[in-house]
Parts: C-alpha cells; sequence; structure tokens
C-alpha cells in the first residue's frame, strides 16, 4: 500500500455502532469551547452527508470507469454510515437537554432546498449543469473532510485532555474513512465535470461557495451549542481567545492548517492522494473498537 493512488484499494463501509450512555456533555473535561466546536460535526454531516450520497445517486448514470463506479458506491456506503453515527449523537445530546433542532432545522434546509435536485428560486441553470455544480461542491467539502481527518488521526492533544474514548473513536473512525475515500469525490467530479476550461472553472467556484458557507455554518453552529448548553446556562459566549487557546493545547486544528488546505485545492494540478496518509487511516482503522467489533460481527456471520 502506498499513499499515492490507491488503485486497488477497495473502499468499503463499516457498520460500525457507538454506546453513548457513559458520553457526558462535555466530552473533552473541563473544555467546552473546544467540545462544541468539535460537536458542530454532528449538526452538518447527518444531513450533508445524507445530501452527498442524493447527488451521487443522480450522477451514478455518468460514470463511465468501472473502477471509479465501485470506488463511489463504496464511498456513498461509507458516507450513509457517518450520516446515520452522527444523527445518533444528536439524540444523545438531545437526552441531555441540548436541543439541536433549532439550528439543524437551517441545516436541512441548505441541502434539501437550496441545494436540492432542482436549482432554488427558478434559476436558469441546465440539470447537468446544477449536477455538476453540486458535485464541485462536494469535491470541495470533502478537501476539507480530508484535512480533517488526518488532523484528528493525529491530534495528541486531545489524547492528552482525556476525552471520552467513545467520542474520540467516533472521530478517528470517521475520520479515518474521509481520509481512506479522500480522492473519490474529487474522481467523481473530474470525470463528470466536463471539459476544461469550465470544468477547473467550476472547481473553483465549487470552493469559493464551500469555504465561506463552511466558516459561517461552523461559527453558528459552535455559539448555537455554547449558547443552549444547560451545563453553562448561559455563563459563557463563544470566544476567539477559547478557541486559539484549545488550538495552542492541540485540542482543535489550527486556522493555518485549515486555511492551506485551500490553495492546495486550487492548483491545477492537485490530487486528493497526497492529504494525510492511507497507511495511518487504514492502521487506525485496524484497532478502531467500533470498526474491530463491526468487523467481528460480519465474521461471525459469514461463519453462521
Amino acid at each position: 500500500m502506498t499513499d499515492g493512488h490507491p488503485g486497488a484499494y477497495a473502499i468499503a463501509p463499516r457498520r460500525v455502532s457507538f454506546d453513548w450512555d457513559a458520553t457526558p456533555l462535555h466530552w473533552i473535561p473541563e473544555e467546552p469551547t473546544a467540545t462544541h466546536v468539535i460537536n458542530v460535526l454532528h449538526l452538518l454531516l447527518p444531513a450533508g452527508e445524507r445530501w452527498f450520497v442524493k447527488v451521487f445517486k443522480e450522477a451514478l448514470p455518468l460514470v463511465q470507469d468501472p473502477v471509479l463506479l465501485k470506488d463511489v458506491k463504496g464511498f456513498m456506503g461509507q458516507e450513509a454510515t457517518h450520516s446515520v453515527q452522527h444523527a445518533y449523537v444528536l439524540g444523545h445530546l438531545a437526552a441531555q437537554d441540548l436541543d439541536t433542532t433549532p439550528y439543524t432545522r437551517h441545516v436541512d434546509y441548505l441541502f434539501d432546498v437550496l441545494l436540492g435536485e432542482k436549482p432554488p428560486f427558478g434559476m436558469p441553470v441546465t440539470p447537468r449543469e446544477w449536477l455538476r455544480f453540486r458535485l464541485s461542491v462536494i469535491a470541495a467539502v470533502e478537501q476539507f473532510t480530508a484535512v480533517l481527518g488526518n488532523w484528528v488521526l493525529e491530534a495528541e492533544g486531545l489524547d492528552r485532555a482525556a476525552p471520552d474514548p467513545v467520542m474520540l473513536d467516533l472521530l478517528r473512525w470517521h475520520g479515518a474513512e474521509e481520509v481512506e475515500h479522500r480522492s473519490v469525490a474529487f474522481d467523481m467530479y473530474e470525470h463528470c465535470g466536463g471539459e476544461d476550461p469550465g470544468r477547473y472553472a467550476r472547481r473553483v467556484l465549487g470552493m469559493a461557495v464551500t469555504a465561506p458557507v463552511l466558516f459561517h455554518l461552523w461559527n453558528r453552529g459552535t455559539r448555537f451549542l455554547i449558547r443552549n448548553d444547560p451545563r453553562l446556562a448561559k455563563r459563557m459566549r463563544y470566544s476567539l481567545r477559547e478557541h486559539n487557546r484549545a488550538v495552542a493545547m492541540g485540542l482543535l486544528p489550527s486556522w493555518r492548517e485549515l486555511g492551506s488546505a485551500v490553495p492546495r485545492y486550487l492548483r491545477r494540478s492537485y490530487h486528493p492522494s497526497k492529504e494525510g496518509s492511507l497507511r495511518k487511516a487504514v492502521d487506525y482503522l485496524a484497532t478502531s473498537p467500533a470498526a474491530r467489533t463491526a468487523a467481528g460481527a460480519i465474521g461471525r456471520a459469514a461463519l453462521s
């Protein structure tokens, strides 16, 4: 195995499950800001990754490469599983009196209406061009998820903070699969995106839309979670100082780490196979408690 294009490497979903009964609301002890910055993932991903799957289903008839088609189907299976597992976390937050539906209904509107099957507000865009634009957005989002996935796999600061082990496993299992399939959305867009220069221009547009929207959603989501956290009882607000303190402790990725992902992506010669380490991702998936349990269940089913 190399860290270049995975080639014959098989991408497949792992039917994991997590027990949230013992996970505290502040799963990074004494660090509510870092906890809730990361918790925004749970607000965005259930709807977002369901949307990925819907858009890819629309685009499947355009895929002529059998290897890419196999990767895309594996990607769809992984994303569907991610969506379900993060949705369970929302239920766990609600059980601890942190109701996220006032925020997630806006996320649902973004993906179901503004980025739905038809262009919103009667925009004069052809179905093919609208599909290509949405594929470019998915490729741009996956650039950030690959960077975040690689970060969480290497985040020694999280280990030092003694976080809840179940939540850490969820994040690292998910992060490892994001690194594992880091090239698929980009390859899908390049395959279905038409000819240059339009294909490259649309790739730039996809990132130009995605980066500021993600920043806005993350900022707004963190503020929502802190404001509505029953343990904090409105005693604190999200602050850049606390965020940067968490970055310095290794509990969050640095702004530079996130920001530098954009110019890399915009290089014409770019390919996401250079993001992170496939070997590290696969090594973690071989030791992840949830992934090992899922693999064992599949093995027992095959023997029965």
